[in-house]
């Protein structure tokens, strides 16, 4: 099964499900930035699942590159949450030679869901398996994008033990300024996650920079504390 043959495939699993009354809302959820198929993921998931396993014996890196992209030019959103679902599943199949199509897929058809599933789905457990791409990270902490930027500083929500606490409070101060909400918001979601890991040191963090940190950081960070 090439790339091209599976986006097809995928494309007509969920297609003749497509419905325009629930993909109203959907897109409105959404700022109306992208439009929707209207099956949400316990819908769809079970629609493209055979797909996803059919793939498994040619799903090399370059395969799941293609097919990522492929799916991820689509307009409608179900599909760039596929392509996640992808990822997800053959993470492991991903090297050092994967980064670059995350930061693509990171500043393409970007919000917060499709920037955070990538986070979620590759990037997190890719930084933890391959230590070597922290130094990548610490580029993307100062992106002139603030998508790549708050990548960066969710980058080891996944990491828990093996977090890196002083990368993650460097990231959290280089860019506390930034008057950006998704990158406030990062911030403190970052901290929050490490303060279930080390609560003191989460804690000790904020204190010492509260000045500099956003309201909304400091509020989103000590939310458990």
């Amino acid at each position: 099964m090439s790339p091209t043959t599976f986006s097809e495939a995928v494309q007509a699993a969920l297609e003749r499900h497509r419905s325009p009354e629930k993909a109203a809302p959907m897109a409105r959820y959404m700022k109306n930035r992208f439009p929707f198929l209207g099956l949400k993921r316990p819908e769809f998931q079970p629609l493209v699942r055979p797909l996803l396993v059919a793939a498994k014996p040619v799903a090399d890196e370059a395969w799941l590159a293609e097919a990522t992209r492929l799916l991820w030019a689509l307009p409608e959103r179900e599909y760039q949450y596929t392509a996640l679902d992808l990822l997800a599943r053959y993470e492991k199949r991903l090297t050092t030679q994967s980064l670059p199509l995350l930061q693509e897929l990171i500043v393409t058809h970007s919000w917060w869901d499709s920037v955070d599933g990538v986070v979620g789905a590759a990037l997190s457990p890719l930084t933890l398996r391959l230590s070597e791409l922290q130094v990548s990270m610490d580029a993307w902490s100062r992106d002139d994008n603030f998508w790549v930027r708050r990548a960066a500083i969710l980058h080891q929500l996944k990491h828990h033990q093996a977090t890196d606490s002083e990368r993650l409070f460097a990231y959290c101060r280089d860019n506390a300024a930034d008057p950006e909400f998704f990158v406030r918001k990062a911030i403190g979601w970052a901290l929050r996650t490490y303060a279930y890991t080390d609560p003191l040191a989460v804690r000790a963090f904020v204190e010492a920079n509260k000045a500099q940190l956003s309201r909304l950081s400091v509020r989103e960070a000590l939310k458990h504390l």
